[in-house]
């Protein structure tokens, strides 16, 4: 499946939600992350994609390709270049680390964030469970 596509968001909204995420994000209550990959021409992303996951006390029950303005709205917006989510889904980066170096950029509570370190690696393992091809 290619990333990012709407085929991608659907399969890890499944896989969440039979996932190790489902007791590591049990206490999670604080609404919608909205992860976007940045624009990257070289690669045929003419413009920014917003990818929103509505999750709530270890369930996913929403997962979808958004608007710039749907995403924004989001309490919790992770902003980083198609590489770096790459390397996040490949598993060669961690999240927490990435955002921690500036290699990723957060609009929302980072203390919050950093309280759900096991659940943003086992959203990252469950994005690994995902056969995906990437655009480079």
């Amino acid at each position: 499946m290619k990333f990012p596509s709407p085929e991608w968001i659907e399969k890890y909204k499944e896989e969440l939600n039979k996932g190790p995420w489902k007791e590591s994000g049990k206490e999670w209550v604080y609404g919608p992350v909205c992860f976007v990959i940045e624009k990257d021409e070289r690669i045929g992303l003419s413009e920014p994609v917003y990818m929103l996951i509505d999750i709530d006390k270890g369930v996913c029950r929403d997962a979808k390709i958004v608007s710039k303005e749907e995403g924004e709205k989001a309490p919790f917006v992770i902003y980083g270049e198609y590489e770096r989510w790459k390397q996040i889904i490949k598993g060669q980066l961690e999240p927490i680390t990435a955002l921690a170096q500036g290699k990723l950029k957060l609009k929302g509570n980072l203390a919050i964030i950093v309280r759900f370190v096991k659940a943003a690696n086992d959203m990252v393992k469950t994005a690994q469970n995902i056969p995906t091809e990437f655009l480079n």
